[in-house]
């Protein structure tokens, strides 16, 4: 994932997965043999925006040049399109915004923070809605964009990032998305935790049966 001479751009929402990230990746610089720079990237949505001032004091505590990209997404979705299912659009715009901004500044990776929850839950979010079967590939190449995008924490459980993120008193920015906690994920979120809570192996079963699949990078 990371290489010598690699510029990273670390897509920070200042939620606690992309927070840890951020930290974790620094903290990398230290010791990996590989030397490598850290671009943060913090996209606004131009609706309901979030207090940013933690991400930006921990930006500079640590060391990592922060930018605000400013963009309208928040507004194409909602007041715009009017989406009653945002998540796939706005995520298809985010994704676009931070690759740019990621080119701009001379970056040749993208490192998001998607974790292991993340990668179950959008298994069983394909499977079900779109009938395929799909999900976050460790490592992807955008040959249009020329960019790798790299998911370090993918194995990373949430519940060990959320122990990280108080171990650490990092400053979690709420998420200011009029459709959080109403979506589609939320819903297989609920009912991931309902099967954990019945069987503890059921995690663990399903992320198994992802790596050995060979679907989507996996291998």
């Amino acid at each position: 994932m990371v290489q010598e001479g690699d510029k990273i751009a670390v897509g920070v929402s200042g939620g606690k997965d992309s927070l840890t990230l951020l930290v974790a990746l620094r903290k990398l610089q230290d010791f990996f043999p590989a030397k490598f720079k850290l671009e943060a990237i913090t996209l606004t949505m131009g609706i309901g925006e979030a207090d940013l001032s933690g991400v930006i004091q921990l930006c500079n505590k640590i060391g990592v040049n922060h930018t605000i990209e400013e963009t309208l997404i928040g507004r194409i979705v909602f007041d715009v399109r009017q989406e009653k299912n945002p998540c796939s659009l706005c995520a298809n715009l985010r994704r676009g915004a931070l690759n740019n901004a990621a080119k701009r500044l001379g970056c040749n990776k993208v490192a998001l923070a998607h974790n292991k929850d993340d990668v179950i839950e959008t298994l069983m979010l394909s499977t079900i809605y779109e009938g395929r079967i799909h999900t976050f590939s460790p490592v992807t190449y955008l040959e249009r964009k020329d960019l790798y995008v790299i998911r370090p924490l993918i194995y990373a459980e949430e519940s060990e990032i959320r122990s990280f993120v108080k171990s650490q008193n990092l400053k979690v920015v709420p998420n200011p998305c009029q459709a959080n906690g109403k979506t589609k994920r939320q819903y297989i979120k609920d009912l991931l935790h309902g099967f954990y809570l019945e069987n503890r192996g059921i995690k663990n079963n399903i992320f198994g049966a992802i790596k050995r699949s060979g679907i989507d990078g996996w291998h």
